[in-house]
Order: structure tokens, then C-alpha cells, then sequence
């Protein structure tokens, strides 16, 4: 593991300011009401898991002590169920920050960011108020990375996106295709591969392969199937050197010890991902399923979000499920006419079929 103090980072003073100028508006929508159905933020319905529970309570009484000592804990396990040396791993106060800190060390005013759209929009808003020029490409016709025309989107980009599966679509894109860019994208860039949603599919990680390129950043994040988002705890995986580069801006951005302490029992509870994982997959399909028997067309998800084509402008349906108690969203410019929906829990997608019965169909 590396460490950067907080003086080292006074060296980049000028461009951290850029972090508090994304689209706080689209990125962290207000929370909602306590007794409205939150089915867009793509958070998990089952919360962290009993372990957790009991390890962040522990943590509470460590609160006077910096956490840097469980932050190398949860690392070194990671690495281990990894099989990766440690130094291949940092840890972060969710992935969203390492995201925005590779677009800082990866990207420039000559050297681009190449994405898909729709997807995730951070590294976009990021690239964005670092002045660095954006490449959006949009997904194939399987909803897919299109890998051939991301590769050509750009001849001098500096970094790659790849979400996968994708949000908001859940869709994978192949491994051979991610294999290609790795092989063949732009001298000198780096391919970052955010896998927050990989373990709600059958699809294999691109994590051992840092072993052998040290031009391939992984994010993942305990936000999702571990039920931790408000914990706030990511990991980056790739080369100690590649690390290093996005600990300049931002080494010292480690969660609360009882965050670590949750994340570490939650990576130790091995019944936890088998579990959530199945649940998901059975109210996603079993919604999905219902949806397609009245004319709508949806993704084919393999993660804990969907999107379904509304046939009329989202927003408008957005609006309409939330005067009844049911938030979805949000909408992408380039499919205005699809929306995205969270997976809950068997109980919550009972009910938002039921209004969506009510106000849509």
C-alpha cells in the first residue's frame, strides 16, 4: 500500500477546486422522503449485512483514532481473495473519488476521455471542468461498449472508460471486446474498468490482469450488493505506479474506521454476494418478465438496474410515479424515451408495478 500525506497534496491545490464544480445537481439529487420508494439511485434494498452491522458498531469506539490501519486490513484481504499483491491495491472513500481522481491524472487539454453513452456521467462532468476534451460513443446495438468505434474515437485520448456492466443500463460488454482495448487503445492512455455492479453478474473480472499491464485501472465499490453507499468505501486496483498517480490528488481520502471495519466483514461473509446476488437477479427478471407481457422493451440487465423504453417522453412518467410514492430515473439525453429503474427487493417491485400498472400502462 502507499500513503500520501496531507502537505504532499498542497502541490495540486489549483486543480482540486474542479472537484466541487461537477454537476452536484445531477450527480446527488435531494434525498427522498422517508416513506417514498427510492428506486433511483441504484442503492440495495437489504442494507449492509448483519457482520457489517456489528463490525461498524466496534468502529464507533475507534473514532478518535486516524483509520489508516484498517484501511491496510481491508487492502491486504482484498488482495488476497484477489490473489494480487497488496501494493495493487488502495482504498478510497467510495469509487466515485478514484474515478474523478483518474480523470484528473489521466486526462488533459491535449489527452481526452473516451466513453459510452448513456453511461455513467461522472467521468464525463469531470473531464468537463478539467477542460479535457470528451468522446462519447454510443452503445451498439446490443447495448454494449462499442469497443472498434471508441478505439477510433480518439487517437490521442488519455483515458478509456468502460463500465461493465453498465450503468444505467446493466448490459455487459464482452471480455474479449474489453481484452481489445486494452490492446489496441491510444499510446500512453490508460483503460479504467469500473465493475461497481460485477458481482450481480455471471461475468468474470478484469482484476488479475493488472498483474501483467500497468496501463489498466479496476474501480469497485462496497455501495452496491454490500448495501454499504452511505458508508462510502471504493477500492482501485492496478499498478503501485498507476496508484500513485491518483493518490497526488486525493491519498488521504479514506473512510471512517467503522466503514472499513464493515466493508472488511463484508468481504469475509462468503455467503453474502451468492445471496443478494440471486434475490436481485429473481426480482429483476420476474419485473422485467411482467413489463415485456405489456409492450415495453428493456435492457438486458445483468446488474441491480434496468432501463425500459416508455414509449413517450421519461420525464414524464418520472414525474407521474413519484406523485405516487415511487422515484425512478434519471433520463439520458440521448434516450429520452427510456428511464432507469433500481432492482429492490421482491416487496418494493411489487409495488412499483402496481403503480406503474396504475399510472402508465
Amino acid at each position: 500500500m502507499f500513503s500520501v500525506s496531507r502537505r504532499s497534496l498542497l502541490t495540486v491545490g489549483a486543480a482540486l477546486p474542479l472537484l466541487g464544480r461537477l454537476d452536484w445537481a445531477v450527480a446527488s439529487p435531494p434525498p427522498a422522503k422517508a416513506d417514498r420508494l427510492r428506486l433511483n439511485y441504484n442503492e440495495s434494498p437489504y442494507g449492509p449485512s448483519g457482520a457489517a452491522q456489528e463490525a461498524m458498531q466496534r468502529g464507533i469506539a475507534t473514532a478518535a483514532l486516524y483509520p489508516y490501519g484498517h484501511m491496510y486490513a481491508l487492502a491486504e484481504l482484498f488482495a488476497q481473495q484477489q490473489g494480487i499483491a497488496e501494493d495493487q491495491v488502495a482504498v478510497f472513500s467510495g469509487s466515485m473519488a478514484a474515478l474523478r481522481y483518474a480523470v484528473l491524472a489521466f486526462t488533459s487539454t491535449t489527452r481526452g476521455l473516451v466513453m459510452a453513452t448513456p453511461s455513467y456521467e461522472v467521468p464525463r462532468q469531470a473531464a468537463e471542468n478539467w477542460k479535457a476534451p470528451v468522446q462519447e460513443v454510443d452503445l451498439d446495438a446490443a447495448h454494449a461498449h462499442d469497443i472498434p468505434a471508441m478505439l477510433a474515437a480518439d487517437p490521442q485520448a488519455g483515458m478509456l472508460y468502460v463500465c461493465n456492466p453498465n450503468n444505467p443500463t446493466g448490459t455487459l460488454t464482452p471480455t474479449d471486446a474489453i481484452r481489445e482495448a486494452l490492446a489496441n487503445k491510444p499510446k500512453g492512455s490508460v483503460l479504467v474498468v469500473d465493475e461497481a455492479y460485477i458481482d450481480f453478474s455471471d461475468a468474470p473480472s478484469c482484476i488479475s490482469w493488472v498483474k501483467a499491464h500497468d496501463d489498466l485501472l479496476v474501480l469497485r465499490t462496497f455501495s452496491k450488493i454490500y448495501g454499504l453507499a452511505g458508508a462510502r468505501v471504493g477500492l482501485a486496483i492496478g499498478h503501485p505506479a498507476l496508484l500513485e498517480r491518483l493518490a497526488v490528488f486525493g491519498g488521504d481520502n479514506v473512510p471512517a474506521g467503522s466503514s472499513l471495519l464493515g466493508a472488511h466483514a463484508s468481504l469475509e461473509d462468503v455467503k453474502l454476494l451468492p445471496q443478494r446476488k440471486a434475490l436481485n437477479a429473481r426480482a429483476r427478471d420476474e419485473t422485467v418478465a411482467w413489463l415485456k407481457a405489456r409492450g415495453f422493451t428493456c435492457t438486458v440487465s445483468a446488474s441491480n438496474c434496468f432501463m425500459i423504453d416508455v414509449k413517450r417522453p421519461a420525464e414524464q412518467v418520472i414525474e407521474r410515479l413519484a406523485e405516487h410514492g415511487v422515484l425512478i430515473g434519471r433520463v439520458w439525453k440521448n434516450w429520452p424515451q427510456w428511464v432507469r429503474v433500481t432492482v429492490g427487493s421482491a416487496q418494493q417491485m411489487q409495488r412499483f408495478r402496481e403503480v406503474f400498472a396504475a399510472q402508465v400502462v
